[in-house]
């Protein structure tokens, strides 16, 4: 009898790390991550941030010393997140020449030339009401309203060096409006990668304290996803692709491994899952008390989010897991 036990034994291509590695369906290197950046007005060089431990925001120039480092370690990808000092129902800030993520643009391409730049687009953090469109007076958010900003800043982010733009908004048309937007100003080679997926979701608690960007009032489940829903992902990424995306965003990663597994094959284009500032803190919060490596941890967790389909894993954890990979941490 053949193909079952003793005659088969599967462990035979598990026995030493050459072979392992030989026989690996999945692969990760520093080249598959990019390294989310906060970039601030003012303020200390390094701002060190309570709720994600060993991330900071940073001024301009030490982002480009930051990026330089990671360069060093392989990687070469950064999505830049601006924090200015000051905030209005316009979002004017959002289009600053000398904004905190434009400068912030400037100086990494600078420091590295070769890296690919990618530029958060939403108006969260540039208004005084924290939200993503542009609130009306009946207390609902308009979405319209909000595509000619949401183009403006994309343009502006193209202009100070922006390889790609990464609207998160999830506003309705953003994409086209964007796509049109960059091309009528001679961007036509700055990619677009919208977030198609991005769930309301309780893991981005740790990021707003970092960006200052909860709503002031109110929520986002009327425009971001409801997370009981798989289906309306695939329309949404359907439609950000006919409206001219080059590539897709999926957030969080890892409660939605199944959706960055569904529009990965179905579609056949890039797509990045975020590991984001939650899913950072529980990992750090864990190894502080001693429950795990946080290294295996982050290694392991950027490896199920390449195994899902995700060729590019957005993590604040590029670093640690560079360093981790090129010290050999797969092979333990």
């Amino acid at each position: 009898m053949t193909g079952a036990f003793p005659q088969l034994r599967l462990r035979r291509l598990r026995r030493t790390e050459t072979i392992r590695a030989l026989t690996a369906e999945t692969s990760l290197g520093p080249a598959n991550l990019v390294y989310p950046l906060f970039i601030a007005e003012s303020g200390p060089p390094r701002h060190p941030l309570a709720g994600m431990p060993g991330q900071y925001r940073f001024g301009a120039a030490a982002a480009a010393e930051e990026a330089r480092a990671a360069a060093d370690e392989g990687v070469t990808a950064f999505l830049l997140f601006g924090v200015p000092d000051k905030r209005d129902s316009a979002a004017a800030a959002a289009t600053n020449h000398d904004g905190p993520a434009q400068n912030g643009l400037r100086a990494i391409r600078a420091a590295v030339p070769d890296s690919v730049l990618i530029a958060d687009v939403c108006l969260c953090a540039y208004t005084d009401h924290g939200h993503c469109g542009v609130p009306r007076s009946d207390g609902t958010v308009g979405n319209d309203e909000a595509l000619p900003l949401l183009t403006a800043q994309a343009v502006s982010f193209a202009d100070a060096g922006a390889d790609v733009v990464a609207p998160s908004d999830m506003m309705d048309g953003r994409v086209a409006a964007i796509r049109e937007g960059l091309d009528r100003a001679g961007h036509s080679h700055t990619a677009v990668m919208p977030y198609a997926v991005k769930y309301a979701s309780a893991f981005y608690g740790p990021f707003r304290e970092a960006c200052d960007s909860a709503p002031g009032s109110g929520d986002r489940r009327s425009y971001q996803m409801d997370v009981r829903n798989t289906d309306e992902a695939l329309r949404e990424a359907r439609l950000d692709l006919a409206e001219g995306a080059d590539m897709l965003m999926v957030k969080p990663a890892m409660t939605s491994l199944d959706i960055v597994r569904r529009i990965s094959r179905q579609f056949g284009v890039p797509t990045a899952a975020y590991h984001v500032s939650g899913e950072y803190a529980m990992v750090m919060a864990a190894a502080e008390q001693g429950h795990l490596d946080a290294d295996l941890a982050f290694v392991e967790t950027a490896l199920a989010i390449r195994r899902a389909g995700a060729r590019m894993v957005v993590t604040y954890a590029a670093r640690r897991i560079a360093r981790a990979l090129n010290g050999g941490i797969i092979g333990r």
